[in-house]
């Protein structure tokens, strides 16, 4: 395979020349970042038009998207280099280099809900109201932004044989994402690995998340409801996939996955709340 080239071989699907990113007048932007930018743009959006269709402030959103955007950066940040020290306890600048990935989008969601809590204290505005309205928008960039994963050839999973497989030649991924499973079906001769497109996996799930959500929203009890809901299917939705993947952070000492803890977490802790909260509203 060429190094630009992706392939989904069950599916017939052969694609050349997929760069990382495009030279635009002189200067190199890469897609991920681009993907990342629309993601947030059309997600900013779309909690605008739920905020109208629910009489709220459009202008809220707008002026809290600004906040969200710079600490979720920064949180997503932290969460990568707080579980991945070793790589840089000896390199502490390294912390301020991206442009080599290192974001962890559940280090982003818990900045921007701080961020929100904070951000509706000063104001006198509803964190739950603004929450179940930002699930939305929120959806909508996680869908977009996991496309940014696939020009840049990661977050996938082990290797795989199935209708999705991916193929990636080895020169356009890190070498630390190879699993050893993955290493071991590489065909001699070949210069490919094949896996879970995990990221795909993710957009698609985050679609049905959206679709339950939009359906169900005229159905809401109480605030906060919505945001229960999207913790509770986006964390048995990751809950799977992380299992899958090759690039985890894993928790010290107990050697296991953070993602997929925290995603297992927020399953029983919504759960009970929805239970309760249900109950207390429907006598």
């Amino acid at each position: 395979m060429d190094v630009n080239s992706i392939a989904f071989p069950n599916l017939g699907i052969y694609l050349d020349n997929i760069k990382k990113s495009v030279d635009v007048f002189g200067f190199e932007i890469a897609f991920y970042g681009m993907i990342i930018a629309t993601g947030v743009l059309l997600g900013i959006l779309t909690a605008e038009r739920e905020a109208k269709r629910t009489n709220q402030n459009p202008e809220d959103y707008m002026e809290f998207a600004i906040y969200a955007i710079i600490f979720s950066i920064i949180g997503a940040r932290l969460y990568f280099v707080i579980l991945s020290w070793d790589n840089y306890k000896n390199d502490l600048l390294s912390i301020f280099n991206t442009r080599q990935g290192g974001m962890a989008i559940y280090g982003g969601i818990i900045a921007a809900l701080i961020t929100l809590y904070v951000y509706t204290g000063k104001k006198k505005l509803s964190f739950f109201l603004m929450a179940d309205t930002g699930c939305m928008g929120l959806l909508v960039g996680q869908i977009i932004g996991r496309w940014g994963n696939f020009f840049n050839r990661e977050a996938f999973g082990g290797y795989s044989d199935g209708l999705f497989a991916m193929r990636l030649p080895v020169d356009a991924v890190r070498a630390s994402d190879i699993s050893a499973d993955i290493a071991a079906h590489i065909v001699e001769g070949t210069n490919y690995i094949q896996v879970h497109p995990t990221f795909l996996y993710e957009s698609v799930w985050n679609i049905g998340v959206l679709l339950f959500i939009t359906f169900y929203k005229k159905h809401k009890k109480f605030n906060g409801e919505i945001l229960l809901i999207y913790l509770l299917g986006y964390g048995i939705g990751r809950a799977w996939i992380e299992g899958l993947r090759t690039d985890q952070l894993l928790l010290p000492v107990l050697n296991i996955p953070a993602s997929q803890v925290l995603s297992i977490i927020l399953i029983i802790v919504s759960s009970i709340i929805l239970v309760i909260k249900r109950k207390k509203h429907t006598v």
